[in-house]
């Protein structure tokens, strides 16, 4: 039974693969077609970048670091502040603004857990 859901498991992280290549040579046409690139455009091929990365690491892993997915949502989010319009309402830039920050945090609390100076078992000092 184990194997059954190991093979859906691949088949899925395949179709998930193929299909972000798909969309990732959909935008290049898009861009190719309309002779620019926006600042927009770079940041979707980013987060597409991601996915294929998170993709990579839950094939060869088995796990996926939580920073690959805040990475995304940042980057989304900050796709989102540079693709609104002028008349949207101030306050939207700044709530998206402080959960960008938010984000950036918990980047940061997670890559900082791991560091030595903060692990809390008590260390056994060495006889004088």
């Amino acid at each position: 039974m184990n194997n059954y859901f190991e093979l859906l498991e691949k088949i899925v992280l395949s179709v998930l693969i193929v299909c972000t290549i798909i969309a990732i040579g959909m935008e290049i046409q898009g861009m190719i077609e309309v002779y620019k690139v926006t600042l927009a455009d770079i940041l979707l091929l980013f987060i597409y970048i991601e996915i294929i990365g998170m993709i990579k690491e839950y094939w060869v892993s088995k796990m996926i670091r939580m920073s690959y997915p805040l990475f995304i949502a940042m980057t989304a989010l900050a796709r989102m502040i540079i693709m609104q319009r002028k008349d949207v309402d101030p306050s939207a830039y700044v709530y998206e603004s402080v959960a960008i920050l938010i984000l950036a945090i918990a980047i940061v609390v997670l890559r900082v857990r791991h560091m030595e100076i903060l692990n809390r078992r008590s260390k056994k000092l060495p006889d004088d």
